[in-house]
């Protein structure tokens, strides 16, 4: 007896032989935690799973968040750049606007002191003139301080951009200008006036309301209303070109401003202009009168024209 107690003391027995009525309440827990068990580890591996997929999109989502950051100080950055842009253009074109005002001042001066239209094309040659030894002696200035603005380059590219010029010297683009309406020629350079005179200029018939658009590149000089003549428009096309349009109901640039060859300058009326304005012609409709001056002198604009593919105005 005392050497079984002494086995039973190293090795307990099992709680069936402990108690035996438990018997069957042991087996039946066995039975139910041998088919939980299984569902149990496979919901454990799932939960173990989706915590891994969880760390991961939180890792992701900390990334995202960390390169939001980063936008938005980009987007920030580039903001306060296109401000600083932006108030350094408004500041260009009210200088821009300025010069423009200051320019149709003088051309309003100039208009209101000459008494013919060749009077008005030669003083505004004579500007021009006296503009651009001023512009030579601004250049030859400007080369003498390279290095200063060289240095100062950024601010003055934003301060001064450069001034427009004509993309092709005006005398090598003969025969290759659109007109700038579309219609009859109703009075050739050279045919009489009224007056017994050859024309200086020729005479074109549009339709009513058409647009005018310039033939050609060029800085215009005058725009507005010259005594009879209604509304004139001069622009200096460069090497000593002037083309003068009259006869539109309505100028839309003005003096000082850059235009492109077919940019819309102008439009017409219902109605004829004045008959001053056509160098005399009289018309049932509307009609641009086209002048073309060389060095102070009118020349034929026809052989300008372009005979292929012309554009129609209006």
């Amino acid at each position: 007896m005392l050497a079984a107690l002494q086995r039973m003391s190293r090795q307990p027995a099992p709680a069936l032989l402990v108690r035996p009525d438990d018997v069957l309440a042991a087996i039946r827990s066995s039975i139910l935690l041998g088919a939980v068990v299984p569902g149990l580890r496979a919901e454990v591996e799932a939960l173990t799973a989706d915590l891994t997929e969880l760390a991961r999109l939180r890792g992701l989502a900390a990334a995202d968040r960390a390169a939001r950051a980063a936008e938005v100080e980009t987007l920030g950055r580039e903001g306060d750049r296109m401000a600083a842009l932006m108030e350094a253009r408004q500041a260009q074109l009210a200088t821009a606007e300025e010069g423009r005002r200051l320019e149709q001042a003088r051309a309003d001066a100039l208009g209101a002191e000459a008494r013919t239209l060749q009077q008005l094309v030669d003083r505004l040659d004579r500007e021009a003139g006296t503009a651009r030894r001023q512009a030579d002696e601004t250049r030859r200035d400007a080369d003498a301080r390279s290095r200063e603005l060289r240095e100062r380059f950024a601010a003055a590219a934003l301060a001064e951009p450069p001034r427009l010029g004509p993309k092709t010297p005006f005398g090598e683009q003969k025969g290759s200008l659109p007109k700038p309406v579309a219609g009859p020629v109703l009075r050739e350079f050279g045919a009489p006036d009224p007056q017994g005179a050859a024309a200086r200029g020729v005479v074109i018939g549009s339709r009513p309301r058409a647009v005018v658009a310039s033939p050609c590149d060029g800085a215009v000089v005058y725009a507005g209303p010259f005594r009879t003549f209604g509304r004139v428009l001069i622009i200096g096309a460069g090497g000593g070109y002037y083309l003068l349009l009259a006869g539109m109901d309505r100028i839309s640039v003005e003096a000082g401003q850059f235009v492109l060859s077919g940019e819309p300058v102008g439009q017409m009326g219902d109605a004829s202009a004045p008959a001053a304005a056509l160098g005399g012609v009289e018309t049932a409709g509307p009609a641009l009168y086209v002048e073309l001056r060389k060095d102070g002198g009118p020349i034929d604009p026809g052989p300008w024209w372009s005979r292929q593919g012309e554009r129609v105005r209006g």
